[in-house]
């Protein structure tokens, strides 16, 4: 029957009706061929009821990625270095409007999208980066569950919008769960963990995510965690995802991990018995051709169409939510127009985004900001005129990116001079034996040494071409290459302020002393360059902090296959690491002073509010991000030696104060046990608030002097 027909009331059109019931209706007017049509990332197109081709895989981990000119803002773990909730929100937002406007065209142009131009993107990524060796850490917010937690949940609601009947964009938490590397094994390995280390370290940002920023999808992991694979988990979907968080949206597989059931981890005879299995446990939709094989399943017995109905209700839910089968004057978000695309606007908050990423780790003598006295810089490194290092991966391009040398060429002012050399290679030894430059570094003021990684040396499986370890890193200093530069440079007595490039975290060793200034400025997107050098010359003071713990060397790490977090992260690690989570320094000083708690002894169960006072005791106007960290020091179990609860990023002009407040709740008090069940206990707790993790290191390095009480929960 045609859906043409005037003699009949078709539900699924009718606007009117909720979207459960349009859905099931259309579902219910579709063959068995149909539907199994339906069930691959590429979704076959049904001309008789009018529904067009989607393909369901678009990526926008920092911009709308792989589908031509998009804004290019900062990686995610350079926005997680800006500890900027409202910021990040503002980013998405900005971002699910190019992808709707880009959405639009291409279905105006085609009648329908192909893969990269929908408008359920894969994104963002919140595994806990748990070891500097992995090379997708980059996509991630960071090592700590709160953090990435607190502000992927700000990227989810900026993505998707706050319309109360339509999503803007569908955003997808991933991978779920336990996932972190080695690349190499992602196909096959069993992530082994104790359900304790589950509930504490591995699933929290997921569970805030579904909960309480209403993602709209989830994509299981390829790895097995506790012997189960994930995408076809009766821990993970059934019992956790669906169970105690009750999620409502769709789950997808990662790409070929179905395929992955039978030929690498064995677990299912072939495709088919994988697709049966996968629907079993609520994998809705697959990144590949394994759902494919449904009707066998069907035929074996193994599966049943009411599974994939199910499956059904949830992806084709999804897209009613999109408002993919309305007219488009009922859908807010399809009249945005191409102009958001690459507008000024966006430019503009990619380049707050970068300024508000950049790190700095070391400023000798006050070297930087860059002095009007300065007579000439030098600028010379492998990534000063790389383009890769402004996109990280899964990135969207733009026409008009400003390289690190762009951005200095751009600010620097006319009478000052400069020059620019190389001078070394990304990763390979240079092969000839003298240049000319250490004598031109000799001849400025100080040298500009642009260096570090780039996705060439870390990233995801078949991406990074430098990488032997498949986009993983064997060791985390830099390149031999490169010290061999710095060294030559710091032989010389040149002066020199060090610009790191990269994802994740380096362990400088000898070299840290060689230098005078360090800025850690990650893979800042299309306005890095000019972001950058706007730092350096003192227009924008540095504010941001460390996602992310900088070991001295793999030394103080475990092995990297093995997912105990003993030993791992500002939260278990015992060691002083080169630079603690949380740091970061700044122009101007901070101080911290005053706090009051409400009360010494809580009861058991009952908030703590709590205050204290911020000064901008320095001479420039900067922001600084507050953190809080609680210490359980009486826990009846393993738990972390502190872990973050608050922080708040303040902008503070020179000399100006500000009181903060913090709320401290029961559940914050409370520990996962053993059973991954969440207890809350009787006894000491300590607090400490500044602008670093607790630690020594952090003091040693010029953090602000903390603030610390303790108190006793009755």
């Amino acid at each position: 029957m045609s859906v043409t027909s005037t003699s009949e009331k078709i539900s699924y059109l009718d606007t009117s009706l909720p979207f459960a019931e349009r859905t099931k209706d259309l579902i219910g007017r579709m063959t068995l061929e149909e539907k199994v049509g339906l069930m691959n990332h590429p979704s076959h197109g049904i001309p008789r009821l009018n529904i067009p081709a989607y393909n369901y895989w678009s990526e926008a981990l920092h911009g709308v990625a792989r589908n031509g000119r998009a804004t290019v803002f900062p990686q995610a773990i350079a926005m997680a270095a800006t500890w900027d909730k409202k910021l990040i929100y503002q980013v998405a937002s900005a971002i699910g409007d190019e992808g709707r406007a880009k959405y639009h065209a291409a279905l105006k142009r085609n009648g329908y999208t192909a893969q990269y131009q929908g408008l359920t993107f894969w994104s963002p990524n919140v595994n806990i980066f748990r070891d500097p060796r992995w090379g997708r850490g980059q996509e991630t917010w960071g090592e700590d569950p709160f953090l990435t937690g607190e502000m992927a949940s700000e990227y989810v609601k900026g993505l998707q919008g706050n319309h109360p009947k339509y999503l803007k964009a569908a955003a997808c938490a991933k991978h779920y769960a336990v996932h972190s590397g080695p690349e190499k094994d992602r196909h096959w390995f069993n992530a082994i963990v104790t359900k304790r280390e589950l509930y504490d370290t591995y699933l929290p940002a997921f569970k805030k995510l579904v909960t309480e920023a209403k993602v709209e999808s989830v994509m299981g992991a390829y790895n097995r965690t506790l012997d189960e694979v994930c995408c076809a988990s009766e821990l993970l979907l059934d019992n956790i995802l669906r169970g105690e968080w009750g999620f409502g949206g769709h789950v997808v597989s990662d790409c070929m991990a179905l395929s992955d059931f039978h030929l690498h981890h064995k677990v299912t005879e072939d495709a088919a018995d994988s697709a049966a299995l996968a629907l079993k446990y609520g994998c809705d939709l697959g990144c590949d051709h394994v759902f494919s094989e449904i009707p066998t399943a069907i035929k074996r017995g193994d599966t049943t169409e009411e599974l994939v109905n199910r499956a059904l209700e949830r992806t084709l839910g999804t897209r009613f939510k999109l408002g993919m089968f309305d007219p488009d004057e009922k859908v807010p978000f399809a009249s945005i127009s191409m102009d958001v695309v690459a507008c000024d606007e966006h430019r503009q908050l990619a380049y707050r985004a970068a300024t508000e990423s950049v790190v700095l780790l070391k400023n000798k003598n006050n070297i930087l900001p860059i002095k009007p006295s300065t007579k000439k810089i030098f600028v010379t490194g492998p990534t000063a005129a790389s383009m890769e290092v402004l996109l990280g991966n899964y990135y969207g391009i733009n026409n008009q990116m400003i390289t690190l040398l762009e951005g200095l060429t751009g600010r620097i002012p006319e009478g000052m001079g400069m020059e620019y050399t190389s001078g070394a290679m990304l990763k390979h030894p240079r092969e000839v034996k003298n240049t000319w430059a250490a004598s031109m570094a000799q001849t400025a003021d100080f040298a500009i040494v642009c260096a570090g990684l780039s996705s060439f040396l870390e990233g995801e499986e078949g991406e990074s071409l430098l990488s032997p370890e498949n986009g993983d890193r064997e060791s985390i200093s830099l390149p031999q290459s490169q010290i061999d530069y710095i060294k030559e440079l710091a032989i010389h007595g040149v002066k020199i302020v060090l610009v790191l490039t990269g994802g994740s975290p380096i362990a400088l060793g000898e070299i840290e002393d060689m230098v005078d200034a360090i800025l850690f400025v990650w893979y800042p997107g299309m306005e890095g360059g000019r972001a950058v050098a706007d730092v350096l010359f003192g227009d924008v003071s540095p504010s941001g902090k460390l996602p992310i713990t900088f070991p001295k060397s793999l030394d103080q790490l475990p092995a990297f296959n093995d997912y105990s977090m003993n030993g791992r992260t500002y939260r278990y690690m015992a060691e002083e690491p080169l630079y603690p989570f949380g740091f970061g320094l700044s122009y101007s000083k901070f101080e911290y002073s005053d706090l009051q708690l409400e009360t010494q002894t809580p009861t058991l169960g009952d908030f703590l509010h709590l205050s204290l006072t911020l000064t901008n005791s320095g001479a420039s106007d900067s922001a600084e991000v507050a953190q809080l960290y609680l210490s359980d020091l009486q826990a009846s179990t393993i738990v972390p030696f502190h872990h973050l609860i608050g922080f708040e990023r303040v902008f503070l002009k020179a000399g100006e104060t500000r009181v903060l407040k913090f709320t401290v709740t029961p559940e914050m008090m409370s520990f996962y046990n053993d059973d991954g069940k969440l207890t809350l206990e009787p006894g000491q707790f300590r607090l400490e608030i500044g602008g670093c993790s607790p630690s020594k290191r952090g003091q040693e390095l010029n953090a602000p002097k903390p603030l610390v009480a303790v108190f006793e929960v009755k």
